[in-house]
């Protein structure tokens, strides 16, 4: 491969939570190994590969020069994401006045809501459910009506689209929100299914927010479809976000954009967003997009799928065979694992506590999967090198399961 994906890097005081966060928030960050075991960052949704050159190269650029004041982006900066999305997405008639700024895709998600609803109201969202979801909405107001996803006959997470309408109709629901494609489940939603899903919403006049953050970190076989691009109706209704971050491992930067092609709808998103006067663009993280949004940030994250997925391919397949009562799915998207440990419980007697403690005991900083609505379940970053994927895996079968 022409990148980095195999250098173990030391983040030790560099300012990377998945490290230096352990055990100082309870209930949410694993706990710190034992002596004698060296930590494997398998929690946070970042990624321990070394970024994209380009990246660097363009932040570097910037910071040499030694003025920093106030500033505008450039035509440049809207070009880059259009042409993003036009390879990557197949998306057209994107304009620079549909696309603005968020400092992230949660701050994003509170505009939206902020602009179509009053505090107070419920909101639908699918469960399991993203985390950040659940506390961004809960801390400003918001309620949640959960639609929980359901297997099909052969085990692939769908959504109740006869649930979803019950509760649309029996909470008064105007607004829901769709995770494209789905963390923590890694489902890459199919046509059908959004098509679905839109019709639904069109059917009650719902307004929809899409968070399409992971939407570069299809596994190979699968293809993200942006939500706005199923129809005329869902490209007037949809509020669609995006980012950097997730891709290229940004978050430290800060720096999302949205994209709303109906007018009324922006302006009045743009309002809400405006409110706190700080929801403004960092002069280097607008570099940065740039640096990445290049042909080498191309090139670079067709490599890096192809590192998930034999990540996740290792990973599945050890699982499977070792773990005998874990349940996991092969994700179609994102990087991470969503684990079902109910039936190895049940056969050890063990609560999920348990199997927490035993892989941070050992190092492996997993994470509790009931914040996102798993009962019996364990969310798992495979972000890093295969290496550490291996090393992980051996010390789960050895002094876990």
């Amino acid at each position: 491969m022409k990148y980095d994906f195999t250098t173990i890097i030391d983040r030790r005081g560099r300012d990377a939570m998945a490290v230096d966060a352990l055990g100082s928030m309870p209930g949410f960050s694993p706990e710190k190994p034992k002596e004698g075991f060296d930590l494997i960052p398998m929690w946070v949704a970042d990624m321990n590969f070394p970024a994209l050159p380009a990246i660097s190269q363009a932040v570097i650029a910037r910071a040499q020069h030694p003025t920093y004041g106030y500033f505008q982006p450039p035509e440049k900066y809207f070009e880059a994401i259009i042409n993003w999305q036009a390879d990557r997405n197949g998306v057209t008639g994107l304009t620079k006045e549909c696309i603005g700024y968020e400092n992230g895709v949660l701050g994003g998600v509170l505009s939206a809501l902020g602009a179509v609803c009053s505090q107070g109201d419920q909101v639908l969202l699918h469960s399991p459910t993203y985390v950040g979801f659940t506390n961004c909405m809960e801390n400003c107001g918001y309620r949640i009506v959960h639609s929980p996803l359901v297997r099909d006959g052969e085990g692939i997470l769908r959504m109740d689209f006869e649930d979803m309408e019950k509760k649309l109709v029996e909470n008064q629901i105007h607004a829901a929100i769709l995770c494209s494609p789905h963390n923590p489940c890694g489902r890459v939603w199919e046509r059908w299914e959004l098509e679905q899903a839109m019709e639904l919403f069109r059917k009650h006049d719902m307004f929809v927010i899409s968070d399409e953050i992971w939407s570069d970190l299809t596994l190979p076989g699968y293809k993200h479809i942006p939500t706005q691009s199923i129809s005329e109706d869902a490209r007037r209704r949809t509020m669609a976000f995006y980012a950097p971050s997730k891709t290229f491992n940004l978050a430290g930067l800060v720096g999302s954009y949205r994209i709303i092609y109906d007018p009324w709808l922006r302006a009045r998103v743009e309002r809400e967003s405006s409110l706190s006067h700080y929801n403004n663009m960092n002069v280097l993280s607008m570099h940065a997009l740039m640096g990445a949004y290049s042909p080498e940030g191309r090139e670079w994250v067709d490599e890096l799928r192809q590192v998930i997925a034999e990540n996740v391919d290792y990973a599945v397949s050890f699982i499977r065979e070792h773990f005998q009562g874990v349940d996991v799915r092969r994700p179609q998207g994102t990087y991470m694992l969503f684990l079902d440990c109910t039936g190895w419980c049940e056969a050890h007697g063990k609560t999920i506590e348990d199997v927490l403690k035993a892989g941070w005991d050992v190092g492996v900083a997993w994470q509790d999967g009931r914040p996102f609505h798993g009962l019996c379940h364990i969310r798992m970053n495979l972000a890093l090198p295969l290496s550490r994927v291996k090393e992980a895996m051996a010390r789960l079968e050895k002094y876990v399961f």
